[in-house]
């Protein structure tokens, strides 16, 4: 026997309560609300959990309605991702922050190593890089600019007559660096100390125990051995710097230039040791 009219528009009514009920709880809805619980779960994926449940709960309603609600769910969630990368900008801009260091020359003095005459095998070995005394070979080297290393058994000889010498180690060249300290020694100002009291020299003015052309006793060469960009040295003395600093060569120059108990500038113009060096 079928059911009365009334009777299956109450059930009719009942099972539409329940849809409801459950689609607004983000469920699933009997009456259509499978396609806005759907929906209500993308929302659930954006920046905020709320945006998914305000769409599941529309959903029984107006199906349509509630697909549009999932949609801007999942726009919240680009809006999460797009906070993270402005922090990721924010950490690299720091990182990048850091600048070189500064340029600190270290001036010290060492122990006279001797100064005995040594043949040219084997090389005589040093205490300081640069060396700065020790024994040597018979002959110095000319005071000038050198564009290949030399013998240090041959500098430390000059080093011993007061001379002081510059050297570098540039691996990937440094040119401007070496004219800069051409420029040094060709522009000198004046030098305490001379032989025979003569005391300070004028700008560019020749040490008058030197024979032309040689005007100083200053000595620029290249040195691959050398552990630091650039270096100066004299007897017992060093300066070390990772850059040519004008200012800070000049004055070890000033202070140690003559300084020795063979303090003459002749050259004999050697023929170099054979060796490595």
């Amino acid at each position: 026997m079928w059911p009365s009219r009334s009777r299956i528009k109450k059930v009719t009514q009942a099972f539409a309560l329940v849809g409801a009920m459950v689609a607004g709880c983000g469920g699933h809805s009997i009456l259509g609300g499978d396609a806005g619980g759907g929906s209500g779960g993308s929302g659930g994926g954006g920046s905020s959990g709320a945006g998914g449940d305000a769409a599941g709960t529309t959903g029984s309603d107006d199906d349509a309605a509630a697909g549009a609600d999932g949609d801007v769910g999942g726009a919240g969630g680009g809006g999460l991702g797009g906070s993270t990368a402005g922090t990721g900008g924010h950490v690299g801009s720091t990182g990048g922050s850091g600048g070189v260091a500064a340029c600190v020359p270290v001036v010290a003095s060492h122990t006279d190593e001797g100064a005995q005459h040594v043949s040219c095998t084997p090389p005589p070995v040093y205490g300081t890089n640069p060396p700065s005394s020790g024994n040597h070979y018979p002959v110095w080297a000319d005071y000038k600019t050198y564009t290949t290393p030399l013998p240090w058994g041959h500098l430390v000889h000059s080093l011993e007559h007061g001379a002081v010498i510059l050297v570098y180690n540039c691996p990937d060249g440094c040119a401007d660096e070496v004219a800069r300290a051409q420029a040094l020694i060709d522009t000198l100002p004046p030098v305490d100390g001379q032989a025979g009291g003569v005391g300070p020299l004028a700008l560019g003015q020749a040490d008058p125990t030197c024979e032309a052309p040689t005007k100083r006793r200053l000595i620029l060469a290249p040195d691959p051995h050398l552990d630091v960009r650039w270096a100066a040295t004299a007897w017992t003395w060093t300066l070390k710097s990772s850059c040519f600093d004008e200012a800070s060569f000049a004055a070890f120059i000033k202070a140690h230039y003559g300084q020795t108990y063979e303090d003459f500038c002749t050259e004999v113009h050697p023929t170099f040791c054979a060796v490595t060096p």
